[in-house]
């Protein structure tokens, strides 16, 4: 990436971030922090420009050159004043306030002329205060807005920044379905492109096979040409997916948001339940957020049989640990949520099994080598291929795990930690899991002409849960630990079933 003095030049999959956004879907992580206390705003802005400001990409705004290339421009009259904003919320300054507050946020778009990130203090929320973080993705992707956003606190040690003027970025299938494919022009150069991002993650499965074949093993070589077979398997995948089922949660959205959040589970309870059946906690909460879109789509009158909700979700594909690196570098991986299937525990199992086949596979990695190509590619060429991409899912879902011990910001401790990742083309429905400090935080951020209620749906969340706590106290002793899927479960407690003789 090119950089000269205060000016660098974007990566082409930021700079396919930054054109993705839209009316209906700005491409702005949104996050929220809860204070158990109110907080020091001289102590806060403190943070911000000591830490946050030690990130160079925090004090850059975007410009375009002649050829329509993005660059990162050191920002000459930065304010922080413009980026960390006061606001108290109107009437009892309840969940209710603070949710409509953020909704409105998640519509309203950044200042183009500067930095493209906005901090808003928001004082009255049940007695306390709340920080609203809005970043733009063109910055970062979320991995690695976490790791920074961690590195405000006060438990956290001190950023490691690269050293420089600016934290570098990382920078039934028919014709007719093939040929209107968008896709089809670019299948061979990603396939290409795939095979060399996977040999830059570092794959200890590549780094063998090249060192086998310089030791004059060559029988080894047959693993490389397993890698490629898969690779251009999952290549085919993606760009030739049918569409998920059609359910009210699919078509055009409009413009206004919901969002909604729940008490936090206990993380311990999501851990008992794994133990005892067998399973990971992914696989447990993933088959609870199918569960909730099952119970949800029943309630407005949907028809679940056989019900499929595709969601994308983001894979990390760089490391975690040494300097902080901004910019993306994660790929979408398609998960379909088995939402047709009613037993808990089977859809438990479903969940696990499909887990575990997109285990190993190089779908992420395909997925970032194409926001690679078309980066590069004019806007107009971009546009159609990532809304083909788009129309094949329902939601963009975000699990991963926070902090396990509370953390202060400021002098003041973190009661709740929560986040949401934008939806791109139509897609007009994201579910946020983290873990914080022993609970278990589950979001939604919807459209409101595809999700008028979204509240509904997250409080869908705990009675699937109870179902699996349920589950695992009918179990026998001599089942637990064990993964058992429902037709187990069923011979264990009943015997044989009905009609099979003993």
């Amino acid at each position: 990436m090119a950089a000269t003095g205060g000016r660098e030049r974007m990566s082409s999959v930021d700079t396919a971030w930054l054109r993705m956004d839209r009316p209906s879907n700005l491409m702005m992580i949104v996050g929220i922090d809860v204070f158990e206390r109110p907080v020091d705003v001289a102590a806060l802005r403190a943070v911000i420009e000591t830490r946050l400001l030690a990130f160079a990409r925090f004090r850059q705004r975007v410009e375009h050159d002649a050829t329509g290339t993005a660059w990162w421009v050191d920002d000459d009259r930065f304010d922080l004043d413009a980026h960390l904003v006061p606001h108290r919320l109107d009437g009892d300054g309840d969940d209710a306030a603070l949710q409509r507050f953020v909704a409105e946020l998640a519509i309203t778009p950044l200042d183009p002329d500067r930095p493209l990130w906005q901090f808003h203090l928001v004082n009255g929320y049940r007695g306390t205060d709340a920080l609203v973080a809005r970043i733009h993705h063109c910055i970062a992707d979320g991995i690695a807005l976490v790791r920074v956003m961690l590195s405000l606190t006060d438990d956290a040690a001190p950023p490691a920044v690269p050293s420089g003027p600016a934290a570098p970025g990382v920078g039934d299938h028919g014709d007719a379905e093939l040929t209107s494919n968008p896709w089809r022009p670019f299948l061979q150069p990603l396939t290409e492109g795939a095979v060399k991002a996977i040999e830059a993650t570092g794959s200890a499965v590549t780094r063998s096979m090249r060192l086998a074949s310089l030791a004059g093993e060559p029988e080894k070589l047959a693993d490389y040409a397993q890698i490629g077979g898969r690779v251009v398997v999952d290549a085919a995948r993606i760009a030739l997916m049918t569409s998920d089922t059609q359910t009210c949660l699919k078509g055009v959205p409009g413009v206004a948001k919901g969002i909604a959040w729940n008490e936090p589970l206990p993380l311990d309870d999501v851990k008992l339940v794994c133990r005892a059946l067998g399973a990971s906690v992914n696989d447990v909460l993933l088959s609870c957020v199918a569960g909730a879109l099952r119970t949800y789509l029943r309630g407005r009158g949907e028809d679940t049989e056989g019900c499929e909700i595709r969601a994308m979700v983001p894979v990390n594909l760089r490391r975690t640990d040494g300097p902080i690196r901004l910019g993306n570098r994660f790929g979408l991986v398609p998960l379909e949520l088995p939402v047709g299937i009613g037993n808990p525990l089977a859809r438990l199992h479903e969940v696990r099994r499909r887990m575990d086949e997109l285990k190993g596979g190089y779908q992420a990695v395909l997925a970032y080598t194409l926001l690679e190509v078309v980066g590069r590619a004019p806007k107009l060429v971009q546009d159609p291929i990532l809304q083909y991409v788009a129309s094949k899912a329902t939601a963009v879902m975000t699990n991963g795990p926070g902090p396990k011990a509370p953390l202060s910001l400021a002098g003041r401790r973190l009661s709740r930690m929560m986040f949401w990742v934008p939806q791109s083309g139509d897609i007009g429905l994201g579910v946020s899991i983290l873990s914080y400090a022993g609970g278990v935080q589950f979001g939604v951020i919807a459209d409101r002409r595809l999700c008028p209620d979204p509240q509904r749906l997250i409080d869908a969340f705990l009675p699937e849960f109870d179902a699996l706590m349920l589950v695992c106290a009918m179990l026998p002793p001599e089942l637990l630990g064990t993964p058992v899927d429902a037709e187990g479960l069923e011979h264990a407690l009943f015997g044989e079933p009905r009609g099979v003789a003993a």
